[in-house]
């Protein structure tokens, strides 16, 4: 696990081309706190910083070059079948110089071509130089587990695993892109390819780019192949056996490492699945983290303790009490470009502990996408039913809802005012912090008209459009495998366990399952009040009853405490500045509106965290001049 940068340039002699890589490989630093390395070749330069995690030698280092020098690597991530790889490359008369799991792609590349990107199974970003055909390839695993941010003008490509870092280079002002913060403000991140700044792209999952020296990129994807359509007929026991099978394999190689491996463990049904693996694989105690809030519920905490008598764990834990006012804007900095997940916040935490002991991670993620586990799916089902009831039922069901007195019923009224807005429509209304009539009503005069219609419905629109699936619960995983898991989920992670120098491994993510588990019928996955029916009875007899029979519950953030108190002058200071009414993009009296409404006792808190995330964003990397950059406009 590594950070990696570059520069393209588009002579042959760049002046400034290892400054740049210097300043991105700096930046990027906590990701690799082990080690750093530059190559130069011609028109390119590659920067790397080393976390090392598998072959701790010397001559692991990256960038990393084939035996004649002439193509050259360096790559974040890790690649779990490099042994079988290795092997098969062996037969064929290869030799390696290390361990790494990285030196095998060199030699699938010399043998292979392009085609190398299709034998990995993996997380990574990558960038790969052949200095004879003088061309780039930069290319992100399938599913978006290791980020990766470029910018392209008359100079040349440059790259980095982090936006921030591409920032503090001065080579582009730091315009926001509009088109962004709309969707920003809608999902509460900002949806690839598009980042916060103009012109600034994410390469998205699945995509590679091949390119020479001046010329401009243009992303293809590489892996298509991931449907929701029901291949076969399978019975519960069956399907079961087979996921079972899967996640175990999935775990196993992800607990190879050179380094001290743990696990998050957070007493719900994914973490402990991975822990009871994870046992049941080890010879030694497996070392788990959870954290928890001195004020709120501490039943995650209780379920956590349980998983670990369970397996006899070497547990973890510790209770934080976040300081909010400095937090956030170290957050902030670290993501590049505003991000409101508020579970970010925990991420952070969990991932600075769990770093003081172990190097390396398991996690749950992904699977709620993977078993249809989020709530959300329930209640998109039954808005389903209630807009499919015959003559003005519907209308009366949305009107009862919407005029709800009691200002806490607000997510209530929200979902009422949405049920005939269509398969979309009543999506947005589950998750977005601020959809399309609440932005609206939010911008000024001039964003009003640039934004007229939902640009963000129509790309779901679309997506849904390509759909696989046919069945409605299917539809929105897949939608979700495209847009919150690899933009929201993944970012999440992957930034927060990156900032504290700690690699963080999904066994959820592996494709293995994730493209058997998208071919099971829904019906194995949500059953009515039941949700990951196949996955509870698949690991029925490891994990404790009292686990697997629990509704999810995940981190519960007292985001609206947090807004009236903790953050109350915060709030203020950022939301009624003068400079966020210089800015011209909202309505200040809305604004005021939004505030007053929450200290009245609607639950207005995740609206009011997604503008102090979004000012903070534009405080810290608009106002501000970066280092050795220039100022933006």
């Amino acid at each position: 696990m590594c950070g990696i940068a570059g520069f393209l340039a588009a002579d042959s002699s760049p002046e400034d081309a290892e400054s740049i890589v210097r300043v991105l490989t700096e930046r990027v630093s906590h990701r690799g706190p082990d080690g750093q390395g530059m190559l130069r070749d011609g028109p390119m330069v590659l920067g790397h910083r080393r976390l090392a995690i598998v072959d701790l030698s010397p001559s692991a280092r990256q960038p990393m070059t084939n035996e004649d020098g002439r193509v050259a690597l360096v790559i974040n991530g890790e690649i779990y079948n490099h042994p079988d790889l290795r092997r098969t490359l062996e037969r064929r008369g290869h030799r390696f110089r290390s361990r790494s799991d990285s030196e095998v792609i060199l030699h699938l590349y010399e043998d292979d071509g392009l085609g190398f990107i299709q034998q990995l199974r993996g997380m990574f970003a990558l960038a790969l130089w052949d200095g004879n055909r003088r061309r780039l390839i930069l290319a992100r695993d399938r599913y978006g587990k290791k980020p990766l941010f470029y910018y392209y003008d008359k100079k040349g490509l440059s790259f980095a695993s982090e936006l921030q870092a591409l920032a503090s280079t001065g080579l582009f002002p730091r315009e926001p892109d509009l088109l962004a913060l709309d969707a920003y403000l809608a999902l509460q991140y900002v949806p690839a390819p598009l980042t916060a700044f103009q012109r600034v792209r994410k390469l998205q999952p699945g995509f590679m780019i091949v390119c020479g020296p001046g010329e401009e990129p243009r992303p293809r994807r590489y892996y298509d192949s991931l449907s929701f359509a029901p291949v076969r007929s399978w019975s519960l026991r069956e399907a079961a056996a087979e996921v079972r099978s899967r996640i175990e394999d999935a775990v196993r190689v992800r607990m190879v490492a050179d380094v001290p491996v743990g696990a998050f463990l957070s007493g719900g049904v994914d973490s402990t699945i991975v822990v009871a693996c994870m046992s049941r694989l080890s010879a030694r105690p497996v070392r788990t983290f959870s954290i928890g809030f001195p004020d709120e519920d501490d039943s995650e905490l209780r379920h956590a303790r349980q998983a670990a008598a369970r397996f006899g764990t070497d547990h973890h834990e510790m209770i934080v009490k976040p300081d909010m006012v400095s937090v956030l804007p170290q957050i902030v900095a670290h993501y590049g470009e505003p991000f409101a997940d508020t579970s970010a916040v925990p991420t952070w935490y969990m991932s600075r502990f769990t770093r003081e002991t172990v190097t390396v991670a398991l996690s749950g993620d992904a699977g709620d996408e993977n078993f249809a586990g989020y709530t959300r799916y329930r209640h998109a089902a039954i808005g389903r039913w209630l807009a499919s009831l015959p003559g003005p039922l519907p209308r009366w069901a949305s009107s009862l809802m919407a005029n709800l007195p009691h200002p806490r019923t607000q997510p209530l009224r929200d979902f009422g005012r949405r049920l005939s807005s269509g398969e979309v429509g009543r999506y947005l209304g589950l998750v977005a912090h601020f959809p399309h009539d609440d932005r609206h009503r939010l911008y000024s005069r001039d964003l009003k008209e640039r934004f007229a219609r939902d640009l963000v419905a129509e790309r779901f629109e679309e997506i849904l459009a390509r759909a696989t699936a046919r069945d409605p619960t299917g539809r929105l995983q897949e939608l979700d495998f495209a847009t919150y898991l690899p933009d929201d989920i993944l970012v999440k992670v992957d930034i927060a366990s990156m900032a504290h120098g700690l690699e963080v491994r999904c066994p959820f993510l592996d494709p293995e399952v994730v493209e058997f588990t998208a071919s099971l019928p829904t019906s194995l996955k949500l059953d009515g009040r039941r949700s990951k029916v196949v996955l509870r009875h698949a690991f029925s007899d490891v994990v404790p009853a009292p686990i697997l029979k629990r509704r999810k519950k995940g981190f519960s953030l007292p985001v609206d405490r947090w807004i009236r108190e903790d953050l109350r002058g915060m709030v203020r200071d950022h939301l009624l500045s003068k400079r966020l009414a210089e800015r011209g993009l909202f309505d200040v009296r809305e604004v005021e509106r939004l505030i007053a409404a929450h200290d009245r006792g609607e639950s207005r808190g995740l609206a009011l965290w997604n503008l102090l995330v979004l000012e903070t964003w534009f405080q810290t990397f608009v106002d501000s001049v970066p280092p050795g950059g220039s100022a933006s406009s």
